[in-house]
C-alpha cells in the first residue's frame, strides 16, 4: 500500500508549517499557561479554511484523513492546543458522517466545515470512561421526540459548542444495542454545562461534565436509525483515530526541535553537549521512535482514504494510536530529561510537550483499549470461564 504524501499534501504541510512557526508558536505557551480558549487561533484557522479538510468534497473539504494527519502533526509540532481548536470541529464528523441523514449532513456538516458552527461530541460517563456499552444516561421516547437523562464527563469544547453529539440508551435495554446518537443544541431546557476541569494538559480546551434533566430532544435530532448509535460511534472512532496519532507524533517532533536547538547551545566542560556521544545517541533513538510512529499512522489514515473497514482497519488504526501516543510519552520525557533542570522549568516550553503528550494515551480510548481491540482480532473475544460440571457418584 502506498501511502507516501502527494503534492496536494506537501502544499498543506508547507503552509501550515509556515503559520504554526511564525503565528501559532509564539502564542503556544502562554495558551498552556493562562488555560484560557485561544479564540485567536480558531479565527486565524477558520481564516486558513483547514476546518474542512477531512470533509467530503461536498463540503469543501480534501474528503482525505491523511491530509488531516499532516495538518494535525504540523500544528501539534508547535501548539497541542492549537492543533486541539481544529480537530475538536472534527470530534462530530464521522457520527454525523455515518449515521445521519442528508438534512442533517447538510446542516451540521457544512457549518462545521466553514467554522462558522462549533460542536462537541460526548460519550464518556463516571462509571464506564472508554467501556462506550457501558453507559447509562437513558433517552425515553415521548410524544414528538425523546426525553433524556443522565451525565457526562470530559465533554471537550462544551462551553463553546453550538450543539452536542450525545449518545444515551433507549428504553430499558441495557445493551449496546440499544444506544442511539442525538444532537443537542445549546440551550435546551434542562441541558446544563459544569464547571470546567483543571487538566494536566490539552489545557487550551475546556473540558466539562454536562447534565441532562428531563431534556426534550426532537425526533429530528435523532441521529440514524433506532440501534445503529453504537455502530456510528465506533465507525466514527476508528475512522478518526489516525488524527489522534498524528497529534502525538507532531508533539514527538516538536520535543525533538526544541531539544536539538537546546543542547547545541549548552556547553559543560568546555564541550558543546551535543558533541556528547550518549546525547547523539538518545536524539537518535528519539528519531527513530517518531519516524515509526509516523509511518504507522500514515498508513492507517491512508486505509482510511481507500475505503477499507472492518477489522482490519480497527486493528491499523488501534495500533497507530496505541504506539504513536506511547512513543510521544517516551519521547517528550526524555526531551525533558535533556534539558535538565531547565526541563521541569514552568518558563521552558518542554515540560508542556510532556503533559500533553499523556493526554494522548488516554483520549478516544485509552491504549489498554487499543491493546484490547488488537488482542480480540488476534485471539478472539476473552471467554468467561464456565464452572466444571459436578461430578455425579456412582
Amino acid at each position: 500500500m502506498l501511502f507516501s504524501l502527494n503534492d496536494d499534501h506537501r502544499q498543506i504541510q508547507d503552509l501550515i508549517r509556515k503559520v504554526a512557526r511564525e503565528k501559532i508558536a509564539p502564542r503556544a505557551n502562554e495558551i498552556d499557561r493562562t488555560a484560557e480558549y485561544p479564540q485567536d487561533m480558531f479565527d486565524l484557522l477558520k481564516g486558513l479554511g483547514v476546518f474542512s479538510l477531512p470533509f467530503p468534497k461536498e463540503y469543501g473539504g480534501t474528503g482525505s484523513i491523511l491530509s488531516a494527519c499532516v495538518a494535525a502533526e504540523e500544528l501539534s509540532r508547535v501548539c497541542y492546543n492549537t492543533g486541539y481548536v481544529m480537530i475538536a470541529q472534527w470530534g462530530p464528523f464521522g457520527a454525523i458522517l455515518h449515521g445521519g441523514n442528508a438534512e442533517q449532513k447538510k446542516k451540521y456538516l457544512t457549518g462545521l466545515a466553514t467554522g462558522d458552527l462549533r460542536a462537541s461530541i460526548s460519550v464518556t460517563e463516571p462509571q464506564s470512561g472508554s467501556d462506550v456499552a457501558g453507559i447509562k444516561s437513558r433517552a425515553k421516547k415521548v410524544p414528538g421526540g425523546f426525553q433524556l437523562n443522565g451525565a457526562k464527563i470530559w465533554c471537550t469544547n462544551a462551553p463553546f459548542a453550538d450543539f452536542f453529539v450525545v449518545a444515551a440508551k433507549l428504553g430499558d435495554d441495557d445493551s449496546r444495542h440499544a444506544i442511539n446518537l442525538f444532537i443537542l443544541e445549546k440551550g435546551m431546557k434542562g441541558f446544563t454545562i459544569g464547571k470546567k476541569e483543571d487538566k494536566l494538559g490539552a489545557r487550551g480546551l475546556p473540558s466539562c461534565p454536562l447534565y441532562f434533566d428531563d431534556v426534550f430532544v426532537p425526533e429530528a435530532n435523532r441521529l440514524g436509525d433506532e440501534g445503529h448509535g453504537f455502530k456510528a460511534v465506533m465507525e466514527g472512532f476508528s475512522g478518526f483515530r489516525p488524527v489522534i496519532g498524528a497529534r502525538a507524533v507532531g508533539l514527538a517532533q516538536g520535543a525533538i526541535d526544541h531539544s536539538i536547538e537546546f543542547v547545541k547551545e549548552r556547553y559543560t566542560w568546555r564541550t558543546r553537549v551535543s558533541d556528547y556521544q550518549g546525547i547523539r545517541w538518545m536524539l537518535a533513538d528519539m528519531a527513530m521512535q517518531t519516524e515509526a510512529a509516523r509511518l504507522m499512522v500514515y498508513r492507517a489514515a491512508a486505509m482510511v482514504d481507500e475505503g477499507i473497514t472492518g477489522e482490519e482497519l480497527a486493528v491499523s488504526t488501534s495500533m497507530a494510536k496505541a504506539f504513536s501516543t506511547d512513543v510521544a510519552m517516551k519521547v517528550t520525557t526524555d526531551a525533558v530529561q535533556l534539558f535538565g533542570a531547565t526541563g521541569i522549568s514552568n518558563d521552558a516550553p518542554i515540560n508542556r510537550y510532556m503533559r500533553d503528550a499523556k493526554v494522548t494515551q488516554i483520549i478516544e480510548g485509552t491504549n489498554q483499549i487499543q491493546r484490547n481491540v488488537i488482542g480480540n482480532v488476534m485471539l478472539g473475544r476473552p471467554q468467561r470461564m464456565v464452572p466444571a460440571p459436578k461430578e455425579t457418584k456412582r
